[in-house]
């Protein structure tokens, strides 16, 4: 099995060997794919509707009113970047720290309001805005968003996975 990756792709993957690499293969092809849906979920929810992502953003308090507009409604489009890169498997690490470096972004801005006493709807998948306090779940937001950073991490260690366009564009 060792032989054939080295045959196929020229490189070994250290520390794993053998079926473990096919398995790391698969696992990694899971992340690339569940973490571009979450973008792909998150960015098509907001970007039908750029003034309440928009609102989303301002109900944090972090930016100042003149960055609202470009960071509502550039962020859709970043999210559907994303999600389209790791996707077809392009750029999977590049595409993969981008996400953890948002995901960081995210949670430390629900952890944010949730220490200042703000109370919003995150706006992460569409709406936004101020909520009642007993309609918050910051919670877990921040263990969803704690968990696909997990994902994102396994991708930024080990970017190789299968049906990938990385692994055509290596291969010899």
């Amino acid at each position: 099995m060792i032989a054939d990756q080295t045959a196929r792709t020229g490189r070994t993957t250290p520390g794993v060997t053998g079926g473990r690499a096919a398995v790391a293969d698969w696992i990694g092809t899971a992340a690339r794919v569940g973490l571009a849906v979450v973008w792909g979920w998150a960015g098509f929810a907001k970007i039908g509707d750029p003034e309440a992502a928009a609102q989303a953003v301002r109900a944090y308090r972090l930016l100042p009113e003149a960055l609202v507009k470009p960071f509502g409604y550039g962020l859709p489009f970043l999210e559907m970047a994303l999600a389209l890169l790791l996707l077809v498997g392009l750029g999977t690490r590049i595409a993969a720290g981008i996400s953890a470096l948002l995901l960081l972004v995210y949670i430390g801005s629900i952890a944010s309001v949730w220490a200042r006493g703000i109370s919003i709807d995150c706006g992460c998948f569409g709406g936004g805005g101020a909520v009642s306090a007993s309609k918050t779940a910051y919670l877990q937001e921040i263990l969803r968003d704690l968990g696909f950073l997990v994902v994102a991490g396994w991708l930024l260690w080990r970017p190789r996975s299968r049906l990938s366009l990385d692994g055509l564009l290596a291969a010899p």
